[in-house]
């Protein structure tokens, strides 16, 4: 099953949805639409009782009321790219050099056309104040959730969170870790760094919306849809288009805009969308 019966996909592919926008199908020409704030918002984080940390780096634009964003490897946004997107029209940066920039344009723009709302299919889910490591449990609950997974079932995690593989392994599922920066999991797995080669052996996959930024999210997506295997999204990174999407490969996403759970200690709330829960 890739989504739950009767729901259409807004496009047929990311760059599809790209087309769509550009032509004015899915809301304003974006060439009226401007960035009037550039930010990026970096953290490093070790949560108590974890034996490792890991590092974060996010590019937002700001588009009227609607924040959109993408994650980028701590260090790989060049100097001036910020100051690139401020003023510009979302219909430009669609067409800018850099990925990052791009997916955080279509973002914005969707976020402010399609807002995370119930009559868009949005279904909130709160997380609770808290902790760190409380706050991302939660998170990982929520995401984990949307599998519709049997224990003993296998599920490539794409962008490795520890609370994730830990929600899973509660659920009796088994994972294949993958990551690009590599190293181990919390309990010594090792993880994976060539996503694409571990997908014949996996009945699900779970991956993260940096995929869209790295440029292997379309791989993930092709491949769910061609054997109708479920693809399940935890978006930071691209919280409004990923919905979009669902149908035409991805089954269901939790999508998580700006401010994300990490940077407050108080309640939140995320949107889950496609799955029958």
């Amino acid at each position: 099953m890739t989504a739950p019966t009767g729901i259409r996909p807004t496009a047929s592919s990311y760059d599809d949805l790209v087309r769509r926008v550009l032509d004015g199908r899915l809301g304003p020409d974006p060439c009226t639409q401007r960035i009037t704030v550039a930010f990026t918002t970096r953290q490093a984080v070790r949560h108590d009782g974890r034996g490792g940390g890991y590092r974060n780096e996010v590019l937002s634009l700001r588009l009227a009321e609607a924040v959109g964003s993408c994650a980028v490897e701590p260090g790989a946004l060049p100097d001036g790219a910020v100051e690139d997107c401020v003023g510009a029209d979302v219909a430009r940066l669609l067409g800018h050099e850099l990925l990052p920039v791009r997916v955080a344009a279509l973002d914005a723009y969707l976020m402010h056309v399609r807002p995370h709302l119930p009559a868009g299919g949005a279904r909130p889910f709160p997380l609770p104040a808290g902790t760190s490591l409380r706050k991302s449990r939660a998170r990982a609950r929520a995401v984990v959730e949307l599998l519709d997974a049997p224990p003993g079932s296998t599920v490539l995690v794409v962008g490795v969170v520890n609370s994730l593989l830990e929600a899973l392994r509660r659920r009796g599922l088994g994972y294949v870790p993958c990551d690009l920066k590599g190293g181990t999991t919390e309990w010594g797995e090792p993880v994976r760094t060539d996503a694409p080669a571990e997908l014949e052996r996996c009945d699900a996959i779970l991956a993260s919306g940096m995929t869209l930024g790295n440029g292997s999210f379309e791989p993930l997506r092709e491949h769910a849809l061609r054997h109708g295997k479920q693809l399940v999204m935890f978006a930071q990174t691209g919280s409004a288009v990923l919905p979009c999407l669902i149908g035409a490969g991805v089954s269901a996403v939790c999508a998580e805009p700006y401010p994300f759970f990490w940077l407050d200690g108080g309640p939140g709330t995320i949107h889950r969308y496609g799955a029958a829960l």
